[in-house]
């Protein structure tokens, strides 16, 4: 049944939240409206609510934009019923950047709770492109609302892990690995078939957790030079039995300039650096290091649609675990959840379920 009002609660200005309703659009041809049942918080979204990182929709709007529901209206009969998961990125599809395959950073994206006019995942539905829906055919008992987070959470690092090129027995480094983002960039490692995969964190008891989810060494920097940190790392190579100089595959997901700075460190020869997380400082660097290491340096955005069915499996399969690292709670405790979470207080990723 299609509703002729969504509730939603939107964004009137960055710091104020509203709970209100809005007229359900005219579904365009190749859109399908998705009711909503469940919505990750991000990070993203709380840099747009308390810092003014500006959105390409100006206010009022909705934020959220790790979506995963049920089509209930499509021109495509074949998609009604059917549930889904909302890419967090959607490529327009035709422009020279799509078709070299690099969709994921499509100068004409649009992203739910950013660029896709008003609507945002913190409601009760949103009209949404279909083309690149990633449909969720059996989840084997997993919760929908738990396939949220996968629209960046998960998928996010499975396209780090592919612009590194990531391969069995590679070796590799996640600076941030016990966070939000990070504990899936870990396991997403892991799941690729690296060799050893060390965590670094300045959280220990989240550090340890992830011993069982794809860590097989941890270090907690805090208090720590780089020198300090670096000698930890070259023990943990010594025993693992494995190369400290060389060949190294870094993913930086925290976005902060200490973690930036760590991970510049730790790069050494033919390795390669992969920036995941956003942040605003600057860093320094010499740049001819990369020169003489024969090094890579690279930014990630997103990730491809086309990738989502991959990144699905890898969750239903058990490589990836979902479960320990979410939690749900209702919709309407928005403002609550975005207070914990900005101020560092929540141990789990929330997912937010409309109670409207």
């Amino acid at each position: 049944m299609i509703p002729k009002t969504i509730h939603t609660w939107q964004m009137a200005e960055p710091g104020k939240l509203v709970r209100t309703e809005i007229p359900t659009p005219e579904l365009k041809a190749g859109e399908a409206l998705v009711e909503i049942r469940g919505c990750g918080v991000c990070h993203t979204d709380l840099s747009y609510f308390y810092m003014g990182v500006p959105t390409v929709q100006k206010p009022p709007l909705s934020l959220g934009h790790e979506i995963s529901g049920v089509v209930v209206a499509s021109d495509d009969p074949l998609m009604l019923g059917k549930e889904v998961i909302i890419p967090a990125v959607l490529p327009c599809n035709t422009c020279e950047i799509c078709k070299s395959g690099r969709g994921n950073r499509c100068l004409s994206q649009k992203m739910p709770g950013n660029s896709m006019g008003i609507y945002g995942g913190y409601s009760s539905h949103i009209p949404v492109p279909a083309q690149d829906l990633c449909v969720v055919h059996d989840r084997k008992g997993i919760p929908l609302e738990h396939l949220s987070v996968v629209a960046d959470a998960v998928t996010t690092p499975y396209q780090a892990a592919i612009r590194a090129d990531l391969k069995q027995d590679d070796l590799v480094i996640v600076i941030g690995a016990a966070g939000g983002v990070g504990s899936f960039m870990t396991q997403t490692a892991k799941g690729f078939g690296a060799k050893v995969v060390i965590g670094i964190d300045i959280n220990d008891e989240k550090l340890e957790f992830m011993k069982g989810y794809g860590a097989d060494a941890v270090i907690n920097p805090k208090g720590k030079s780089a020198k300090e940190v670096k000698e930890l790392f070259k023990a943990i190579c010594k025993e693992k039995g494995v190369p400290s100089a060389y060949g190294w595959k870094i993913f930086e997901v925290t976005g902060t300039k200490p973690g930036q700075e760590l991970a510049l460190s730790l790069l050494s020869f033919v390795g390669t650096l992969v920036i995941v997380g956003y942040g605003t400082d600057e860093t320094s660097y010499m740049l001819s290091k990369l020169m003489a290491f024969d090094a890579q340096l690279i930014g990630t955005w997103g990730c491809l649609p086309s990738y989502y069915p991959l990144v699905l499996d890898m969750c239903i399969d058990g490589r990836i675990a979902l479960g320990p690292f979410v939690e749900t709670r209702p919709m309407s405790q928005i403002e609550r959840v975005f207070d914990e979470a900005h101020h560092g207080k929540l141990k789990k990723r929330v997912i937010l379920t409309p109670d409207f």
